[in-house]
């Protein structure tokens, strides 16, 4: 247990503190909100690490009354005080251990999701619109907000390709293990003969990243406008509201065409492309970081199966931490925590190993 960094961390937060409490700083409402964010941070390790302290002064002293008197019986409740209190300490050191972890710094932001859909042909189109619908079930299960910027559906429904943000209390924490390719079983509508079929849909979480922190030089950009239009010719738009981007410098693109003012879909498409130059900025600076996380809970990369979703037999697999729950139905209406709290703890001992290994 690394104490030392645990009382600089009491301390800085002291720190935090007194200067949060400051008329002066209280007055600059920006700088008072960072400091509260920051300190807010702090909270939990600063808690835990108090919950240590004292626990390690209550193991004193029942080992004082231990050392010191001769009631029997007294004696016999404190050796059952220091027992109890020693087991409290090694769950406490534990949740310190974890609260020490390097933090992914994305973890606090909002995010992008895009969902495609992949092998299947119309079920796998089917099978991503019940995906979209799931995460964003999720979303407001949690409080969060969800924003479309990008919709092309099929004639039946099915998602070609959504684009759509969602923004909350560190959201990208709780989605980032979402990337990847999900597989569906099961009959579609379609199918005559009664046969299971086996379809995908590949999910993207990016991480949604303010202006400062990716830089995009206006000359590097082709717009193009056109007319936006839904599926069989439904909501059709009559003038050039829908906006295309392409990255010269990179190729990617991007596209909105979910508001009818040309300018909102403008700053949507810019958003998407901030976001997606930021995840090819990580991914090149950081191969290292991608190399090491395969022993983790996976790559993010959205081309690795991640996920089964297998209907005739109401399970969802989960293939990364080998966990299958058995309430399908509850899933796809946005109950994911059980699913997401157990993949947070494989990545966080995966890490715990690595650093022990290390």
């Amino acid at each position: 247990m690394n104490l030392s960094k645990l009382q600089n961390i009491k301390t800085k937060y002291e720190e935090l503190s007194a200067q949060i409490a400051d008329s002066a700083v209280i007055a600059d409402t920006k700088l008072w909100t960072t400091l509260v964010k920051e300190q807010s941070k702090l909270q939990p390790v600063v808690d835990a690490y108090d919950r240590y302290g004292a626990t390690i002064e209550e193991i004193a002293g029942a080992k004082h009354i231990m050392n010191t008197e001769s009631d029997p019986e007294l004696i016999e409740m404190a050796r059952s005080e220091v027992e109890l209190k020693i087991k409290e300490k090694e769950k406490i050191e534990e949740e310190l251990k974890i609260l020490l972890l390097p933090r992914d710094p994305n973890d606090d932001k909002n995010v992008i999701i895009e969902i495609r859909g992949g092998a299947g042909g119309e079920e796998a189109s089917l099978f991503g619109a019940e995906l979209m619908r799931m995460y964003k079930m999720y979303a407001e299960k949690k409080g969060w907000t969800v924003e479309d910027m990008d919709l092309n559906m099929t004639e039946l429904g099915g998602v070609k390709e959504a684009v759509f943000s969602i923004g909350g209390d560190s959201v990208y924490s709780r989605l980032k293990f979402e990337s990847g390719v999900h597989r569906v079983q099961r009959v579609p509508d379609t199918e005559s003969q009664g046969r299971v079929h086996t379809s995908t849909a590949t999910v993207a979480v990016l991480p949604e990243v303010e202006d400062v922190v990716v830089e995009i030089n206006e000359k590097d950009l082709k717009i193009d406008t056109y007319r936006s239009g839904g599926a069989g010719g439904q909501h059709v738009n009559k003038t050039e509201s829908a906006i295309r981007i392409t990255h010269i410098p990179t190729g990617i693109v991007v596209q909105c065409q979910d508001e009818r003012s040309q300018i909102k879909n403008r700053d949507k498409a810019m958003r998407q492309l901030r976001s997606k130059l930021y995840e090819k900025m990580q991914s090149e600076a950081d191969k290292e970081y991608s190399q090491n996380r395969k022993s983790q809970v996976g790559t993010g990369d959205r081309s690795e199966r991640i996920r089964t979703y297998n209907f005739p037999q109401g399970r969802v697999t989960d293939h990364r931490i080998n966990m299958t729950i058995y309430t399908i139905d509850s899933f796809m209406n946005g109950d994911l925590d059980e699913m997401i709290d157990a993949l947070i703890i494989a990545d966080q001992t995966a890490k715990l190993e690595a650093e022990t290994d290390a």
